[in-house]
């Protein structure tokens, strides 16, 4: 039994290429495409027989790819060195401090560069101490011990609550729950993202928590 000849200009190759044509065309067209979208350069492969220009700014935009990405983790990390070098500053201030809530507010944001730090706790009112209803811990942490937040556009619903005056300033967020069976967190607020760095903040958070908890625990 014979089979239809084949439509010229049909079937899966054909649609390639028509694929193709309209990509070239809309490139064509937005001359800018691709350098304005840099990160593209890591999906693509350069021509195997061209050399020269051509070759050369393939090369360079990948490059200039890698710089920016490496750039971006150096940063994060030297963010979190020195994060790691304020908590240590800010535990020595915990040592033989007659109120260790007072310390936390008063002397912990200049030493972590910081614009906001304070405890909260699910326990009776109590001066400097932000006052939280009973499972707010619980339900701010999700159960995790450190817990990062970028503000919303329209803001948190509990800004106020756990950052006091300086809400409006703050963007980001850490909140540190303090180990032991009480429910209390450690509320830190920065008006610039890059001083609570997601990558590398989470052990001098940790830290700070440990050191505060002590302190509280110790103190009459």
């Amino acid at each position: 039994m014979s089979h239809p000849a084949p439509i010229p200009g049909s079937g899966p190759g054909a649609e390639e290429d028509g694929e193709a044509s309209r990509t070239a065309a809309y490139l064509a067209a937005h001359p800018r495409f691709l350098s304005d979208r840099p990160g593209l350069y890591r999906a693509l492969h350069p021509p195997r027989r061209v050399h020269g220009e051509i070759l050369a700014d393939h090369m360079a935009a990948m490059l200039a790819v890698a710089r920016a990405e490496t750039g971006a983790v150096a940063e994060a990390a030297r963010a979190g060195q020195d994060l790691t070098l304020r908590a240590a500053a800010a535990v020595a201030a915990l040592i033989g401090a007659p109120d260790p809530r007072a310390a936390v507010m008063a002397e912990w944001p200049d030493l972590l560069g910081l614009d906001a730090a304070a405890l909260a706790a699910e326990e009776p009112p109590r001066a400097g101490q932000r006052d939280l209803p009973r499972g707010a811990v619980a339900r701010l942490t999700g159960g995790r011990e450190v817990v990062l937040r970028d503000a919303p556009p329209d803001g948190w619903e509990d800004a106020a609550t756990l950052h006091g005056e300086a809400h409006p300033l703050i963007v980001r967020d850490a909140l540190v729950r303090l180990p032991g069976a009480r429910p209390r967190l450690l509320v830190l607020g920065a008006r610039e993202p890059s001083r609570l760095a997601a990558r590398g903040a989470a052990a001098p958070l940790r830290l700070l928590a440990a050191a505060l908890a002590r302190a509280l625990d110790a103190a009459p």
